[in-house]
């Protein structure tokens, strides 16, 4: 279903993500994000955005419950991808950071994508979320919570260290409850309600997972590397994990988890 809408952006971020390694090993994000659109329940003829639209599964599930459906993400390779998988649905490249619709939102719905967004630049974004609401619409998201990851980021930095690469991996924000929510009712939003909780998640490869995804988003570190040196630093992360990491034949990531439903009240 193509939808007539102008999403404009005056800075738009180009991630350059492997989408075949994230649709042949990373298929969980989006698979896991099925549960979250239990949350969003859309309707026909509702219009919904999904921010952070990755290749585009998730927008196309949205689209099949009737909605007039929008996916926007800042990396060309995921909109290339999804327009590709889903020629009939219309998807915009465009930094959430400077977002403006012509037309407000029933909902706004995103999975897996408000962590990549730094910390000062969180109030911004869920301003202009608000604001591209109509009253009343509700915005339903999952991003990772407070110690996502953590165990997988202190092995890579711990091992980048002792091979003399002094360089931040924490990069995310993994924000608590009390801190979103904050941040939520700062930008005008009513919370109907939030949720914090673990999910250790098995990883597709049971000999390479953590190296997919060390490669899949830690790139941007591992590739400054030469082959040697990345190929010893992976070796070296995924022996310090094991211990930790590693059970009943699989790779694990240690996420958590947060997910909210937040609305936009009918009277401002």
């Amino acid at each position: 279903m193509k939808v007539n809408t102008t999403i404009l952006s005056m800075s738009q971020l180009d991630h350059s993500w492997n989408t075949d390694l994230y649709q042949q090993k990373h298929a969980f994000v989006f698979q896991y994000g099925d549960d979250l659109l239990t949350v969003l329940k859309p309707q026909p003829g509702e219009r919904i955005l999904d921010l952070g639209c990755g290749t585009g599964e998730l927008t196309a599930r949205i689209a099949q419950k009737g909605a007039e459906v929008v996916g926007l993400d800042a990396s060309a390779t995921m909109i290339a991808k999804a327009r590709q998988s889903f020629p009939d649905l219309t998807f915009q490249l465009g930094d959430a950071q400077q977002l403006v619709t012509s037309q407000p939102f029933d909902a706004i719905f995103s999975n897996a994508t408000l962590h990549w967004i730094g910390e000062t630049q969180q109030p911004r974004v869920l301003r202009t979320v608000f604001k591209a609401l109509k009253p009343g619409g509700r915005f339903v998201a999952e991003l990772g919570g407070r110690g996502n990851v953590q165990r997988i980021l202190n092995a890579l930095h711990s091992v980048l260290n002792e091979v003399g690469i002094n360089q931040p991996v924490h990069l995310n924000y993994f924000p608590s409850v009390g801190q979103y929510a904050t941040m939520l009712e700062t930008a005008g939003f009513s919370i109907r309600w939030m949720q914090y909780f673990d999910r250790d998640t098995p990883l597709t490869d049971p000999q390479t997972g953590i190296s997919d995804w060390l490669t899949m988003f830690r790139g941007d570190l591992l590739n400054a590397l030469s082959d040697k040196d990345r190929q010893a630093v992976i070796s070296a992360v995924n022996l310090q994990l094991r211990p930790t990491n590693f059970r009943d034949g699989y790779w694990f990531a240690d996420y958590k988890r947060l997910r909210f439903e937040a609305v936009k009240p009918l009277i401002l």
